[in-house]
């Protein structure tokens, strides 16, 4: 058994599947009750209660897990959002959640290991002053913290770079080949050095810059999970897919041009994205890739679009919505993993969740040598 877990803003448990059947989950809670039914048709209802994150007790929180994973609400923290951060009403639940860490910390049953995930804009939202709030609840809570930005794109054909930040309780004994001494390679970009350099020396003394192994190449490029007859999106017309090539850039257009000359099938993905026109006019764009990487899946809500897809093949060109499957394997889903039968319901669930091979990452290579030294110390003691 690798530990336990209270896992909050659970989605429909992508960070259960991602840690694994050999975690042993304490309690999860989301509001939606949307994805807490396909979370109970997917590990049950036992430990799932369905709840304003601010209606929840310690009362509700069954004994004392050694992990909690926080996904919160990045709706406010988006660099497409309204701005408004921490002080948001969907992005603000942050502080509810960690009024239960607090109560937890008073309880003495605080976890060993707080992992919070969400968007990039984290760091510069309200010019850093979110971030440094984050790092300041940390260590007021008694815990030392390090950030990482984790792009998905390494494990899976999606484009979908998160803020990682992993926290452990003050006395605990990091093993060293976790940490170095200064930030560097991958996991480590500029925003986040930028981000690190505005904090307090206060928060500077707690912080860890975590060392964690660039995994192996991957091997699985987008081309592979497509499906040739998703059962609940159809092919678009031909009319219809010319209206989408005639709303594509010449940049874009090129693309398509460049891709009908090639002798194999190409496939490609596709947005459609508010642009200016050469005279200043917002015009809706359509626009492609031929990576075999997707872009990052988003909630079809606030003026976003669903992603397309684009297969061209012997000079022609089809099109059609990106199907729930295909959305569930760019998140690393398993096959057996239950959607909701609504097509809507699934590319919602998936494009709002954390990436599984992501959090298997982070646990293999971080989260569980770090309790597996803890639980080595407490035995020898």
């Amino acid at each position: 058994m690798a530990g336990s877990f209270y896992e909050f803003f659970a989605g429909a448990g992508m960070a259960r599947a991602g840690l694994g059947r050999q975690w042993r989950c304490l309690f999860a809670n989301d509001f939606d009750r949307k994805k807490s039914e396909t979370y109970s048709r997917n590990w049950g209802h036992d430990c799932l209660l369905c709840d304003d994150v601010r209606n929840v007790t310690t009362d509700d929180l069954t004994g004392r897990a050694d992990l909690v994973w926080a996904s919160f609400p990045c709706q406010d923290l988006s660099l497409a959002g309204n701005g408004a951060g921490l002080q948001g009403e969907r992005s603000g639940t942050f502080w509810s959640f960690w009024r239960l860490m607090m109560a937890l910390v008073d309880e003495e049953r605080a976890p060993s290991v707080i992992v919070l995930e969400n968007v990039c804009g984290t760091l510069s939202s309200r010019e850093g002053a979110d971030f440094r709030a984050i790092c300041q609840s940390l260590r007021d809570g008694g815990y030392r913290f390090g950030a990482l930005i984790v792009d998905a794109v390494l494990f899976v054909p999606q484009s979908r770079p998160r803020l990682l930040i992993v926290a452990v309780k003050e006395g605990i004994a990091v093993p060293g080949t976790l940490v170095c001494g200064e930030p560097g390679g991958v996991f480590h970009p500029a925003p986040l050095r930028m981000s690190f350099q505005k904090l307090s020396a206060e928060l500077k003394e707690r912080w860890i810059w975590w060392r964690l192994a660039v995994p192996p190449r991957r091997n699985i490029g987008f081309s592979d999970l497509v499906e040739d007859a998703p059962p609940d999106v159809q092919w678009h017309t031909e009319s219809e897919t010319r209206n989408l090539l005639a709303m594509m850039s010449d940049l874009n257009s090129n693309k398509i041009q460049a891709a009908r000359q090639k002798e194999r099938r190409t496939v490609g993905t596709a947005y459609k994205r508010t642009r200016r026109d050469g005279a200043g006019r917002k015009v809706q764009r359509v626009e492609v890739r031929f990576d075999d990487v997707a872009g990052c899946l988003r909630t079809p809500m606030g003026g976003s679009s669903r992603q397309l897809v684009l297969i061209v093949e012997g000079g022609d060109v089809r099109s059609r919505l990106i199907s729930g499957r295909e959305t569930a394997r760019l998140m690393g889903l398993p096959e057996d993993y239950v959607l909701p039968d609504e097509y809507n319901r699934a590319y919602h669930l998936t494009g709002d969740g954390v990436v599984v091979p992501v959090v298997r990452f982070l646990a293999d290579s971080l989260i569980e040598p770090v309790l597996a030294q803890c639980a080595a110390a407490r035995k020898d003691s």
